[in-house]
C-alpha cells in the first residue's frame, strides 16, 4: 500500500501538494492549551514527511503561486500601506519602522553570533518574525548570488528547516509577550487602558445615551406612529423633533396619500408616520406617548445593507460621530468597520480612513444617496478582474528583474518583490478609482492562502530528504537563537512605543502585533483586554510590516552572504 501511494505520488507530484494542503488544513487548526500549529507550519511538516519519498516538482510552480500569493498580499494592504506613507500618520509610521528595524537587527545579529549557515539565518529570520514571504523573497536572492547550483540547492533547504523550528515559538511566544508580559513590563492593566480609551472614543456616551452614528450597530427597526392632535411633533420641520437622538421620519400617510419625507417636511395630526431608529429610542421615546398603526402599505419599504469601499476624501480621517451628522448621514446605519480584514470597534471617535469596508443599512433612496457621497458599493459578484491581476503581475515582475550592481552582487526585486509592489499600487488604486481592478474578499482570501500554501507544500516537498539531517545538525540552536530573534524585538517594542513614541496602551500592543504581522497575538491582545480597542492600532502597522518584512527576507541574505 505504502509502496502504491508512493508510486502514485512520484509519478502525479501535484498530488502530494494537495496532500499536504489537505493534512497542514485539517490538522492545523487543532488546539492544545489555546495554541495551533496553523496551517501554514502544518502544510510544511506534512510537506516535509511526504517529501521523503524523493518527489520532483518543477520550480516554476512553486515560484508561479509565491507570485499569486504576494501580489494578493500587496494588493490587500495597499491603502492602508499608501496612507502610512503620507504626514498624517508620522508617529505610528516611525514607530512602526522602529519595531521593523529591530525585527530585522536582531535576527542578523543572532545569526552571526550563532555562526548560522546563510540558509539556517533566513530561515531563523522567517520564522522568528513570522513571516511565511521571506521564504520565497530569500530563496530568490540565494538564487542570485552566483553561487554554485548545489551550495545554492543546499542554503535554499536550510530555509524551511529553520523556518519551521522557529515558528511555533514566533507566534506563541509574540502573544504571550504582547498579551500577558507587555502590560506588566510597562506596569499597565490593559483592560482598564482599553475602557479609558473607549471613554475618548465617546464609547461611553454612545452606550449611555445612543448618540453618534455608533447606534448603528444596534438592533434597528422601523415602526409606524399616528400623530395625534396637540403633539409636540406638530408645528416644526422633522429635522428638529428630537436633536441628538438617531430617529428619522421616512414616509407618512397623509389621507390616501403615501408622501416621502425629507429634512423639512412638516407633520400634521392624523399623519401616520414612518419611524426608524434604535429599537430602545422607539420604545422609549415614541411608543410612550403616540399609538403605533398597522401600516403595511407604509412598512413595505426597499431597504439594504452593504459593504462600501470608502473612497471619499472627505469621509478620510473623519470620525463615526463627525459622519453621523452629514446630510447623507440621514436615515443611515452602520453595523460594521472593517480595515485589513479586521474588525475595528464602533465607537462615536473611532476614525474611519479610505480604504476601509463599512457595512451599511437602511432604507433604500438613504443608503444609494450615502453610497454616492462616501465611496463605492462592494456589491456581491461572483467574477474577478483576471486582466487586471495578470496585467499587474507581469508588470510588477518585468520591473523586478531589473537589477543594479551593488558590491559585486546585482540587486533586484526580483519577480516576487515586483509582484508585491504592483499590488501595492494596484490596491491603492482600487480605493481612488474603484471602476476597475475588482477582487472580490472570498476570491483574494483564495488567492493569498492558496498561493502560500502551495508554494510551503512545494518547498517542503523539495526539502523534504534533507530536512531530517539538517534538523538533527542545527535544531537546538536554532530553537533558542529563535527564541531570543522572537522575544527580544517584541519586548523593546513595548518599551520604545510607551517611553518614546507615548503610545496609549490601548492601542500599543495592537500596534506592535501588527507590525510583527501576526494576527494570532492580537486576538490574545483583545481577549486580554476584553475589548476590540487594540484593533485600532494594528490596521496601518499590519501593512507597513507586511510589506517591509516580506523585502526583509532578501536584506537578511544579502547582508550575511
Amino acid at each position: 500500500m505504502v509502496d502504491w501511494l508512493v508510486s502514485i505520488l512520484r509519478t502525479y507530484p501535484e498530488l502530494a501538494v494537495f496532500l499536504s494542503i489537505g493534512i497542514g488544513f485539517l490538522v492545523g487548526p487543532w488546539k492544545v492549551a489555546g495554541f495551533s500549529l496553523g496551517t501554514v507550519t502544518a502544510t510544511l511538516l506534512a510537506a516535509v514527511v511526504i517529501g521523503q519519498a524523493h518527489i520532483d516538482i518543477d520550480s516554476a510552480v512553486k515560484s508561479t503561486f509565491f507570485i499569486l500569493f504576494i501580489f494578493a498580499v500587496g494588493y490587500g494592504v495597499g491603502p492602508q500601506f499608501m496612507r502610512g506613507l503620507k504626514v498624517d500618520g508620522a508617529r505610528e509610521v516611525f514607530f512602526t519602522l522602529s519595531v521593523l528595524a529591530l525585527c530585522l537587527v536582531i535576527p542578523v545579529v543572532a545569526a552571526m553570533v550563532a555562526g548560522l549557515e546563510l540558509g539556517y539565518a533566513a530561515g531563523l529570520y522567517a520564522g522568528s518574525q513570522t513571516i511565511s514571504a521571506a521564504i520565497g523573497v530569500g530563496t530568490d536572492q540565494i538564487g542570485q548570488l552566483g553561487l554554485p547550483a548545489e551550495q545554492a540547492k543546499t542554503y535554499a533547504n536550510q530555509i524551511p528547516v529553520a523556518y519551521a523550528v522557529t515558528y511555533i515559538y514566533g507566534t506563541i511566544g509574540s502573544a504571550i509577550i504582547l498579551a500577558k508580559i507587555g502590560p506588566r513590563l510597562i506596569g499597565v492593566d490593559l483592560a482598564a487602558a482599553c475602557k479609558e480609551y473607549e471613554a475618548q472614543l465617546g464609547g461611553r456616551m454612545a452606550v449611555e445615551t445612543g448618540e453618534g452614528i455608533v447606534s448603528a450597530y444596534r438592533a434597528i427597526e422601523a415602526r409606524a406612529f399616528e400623530i395625534p392632535d396637540g403633539s409636540d411633533l406638530l408645528g416644526q420641520p422633522v429635522k428638529g423633533l428630537m436633536p441628538g437622538v438617531r430617529i428619522y421620519a421616512e414616509r407618512l400617510r397623509r389621507g390616501d396619500q403615501i408622501v416621502e419625507v425629507d429634512d423639512n417636511t412638516v407633520l400634521q395630526a392624523g399623519d401616520i408616520v414612518m419611524f426608524s431608529g434604535r429599537r430602545a429610542d422607539l420604545v422609549t421615546l415614541l411608543e410612550a406617548n403616540l399609538k403605533e398603526a398597522d401600516a403595511p402599505d407604509l412598512l413595505s419599504i426597499p431597504s439594504e445593507k452593504l459593504d462600501v469601499l470608502i473612497t471619499s476624501k472627505e469621509v478620510h480621517n473623519k470620525t463615526l460621530e463627525e459622519l453621523s451628522h452629514l446630510p447623507v448621514a440621514r436615515g443611515v446605519y452602520v453595523s460594521k468597520l472593517m480595515r485589513n480584514m479586521q474588525d475595528l470597534p464602533l465607537l462615536t471617535g473611532t476614525v474611519v480612513h479610505r480604504g476601509d469596508i463599512m457595512t451599511i443599512q437602511g432604507s433604500k433612496r438613504h443608503v444609494e444617496a450615502a453610497i454616492a457621497e462616501i465611496g463605492y458599493a462592494d456589491r456581491p459578484v461572483d467574477t474577478t478582474d483576471l486582466a487586471f491581476v495578470g496585467w499587474g503581475i507581469f508588470i510588477g515582475g518585468v520591473i523586478g528583474t531589473l537589477a543594479i550592481m551593488l558590491g559585486g552582487f546585482p540587486i533586484s526585486l526580483s519577480t516576487t518583490g515586483g509582484a508585491l509592489l504592483a499590488g501595492l499600487v494596484l490596491g491603492w488604486l482600487r480605493t481612488v478609482h474603484p471602476t476597475f481592478g475588482r477582487i472580490p474578499g472570498p476570491a483574494l482570501w483564495l488567492m493569498n492562502t492558496l498561493g502560500l500554501n502551495v508554494f510551503i507544500a512545494v518547498i517542503g516537498i523539495t526539502a523534504g530528504p534533507s530536512f531530517v539531517a539538517g534538523l538533527q545538525q542545527a535544531g537546538i540552536a536554532l530553537l533558542l537563537w529563535g527564541i531570543v530573534a522572537t522575544s527580544l524585538p517584541m519586548i523593546f517594542a513595548v518599551y520604545v512605543g510607551h517611553y518614546v513614541f507615548k503610545l496609549h496602551p490601548a492601542i500599543l500592543f495592537g500596534a506592535c502585533a501588527g507590525a510583527r504581522t501576526t494576527t494570532a497575538a492580537l486576538g490574545m491582545i483583545q481577549e486580554a483586554a476584553q475589548s476590540r480597542i487594540p484593533a485600532l492600532g494594528y490596521g496601518m502597522p499590519y501593512a507597513i510590516g507586511n510589506t517591509l518584512l516580506t523585502i526583509f527576507g532578501m536584506i537578511v541574505v544579502l547582508i550575511l552572504s
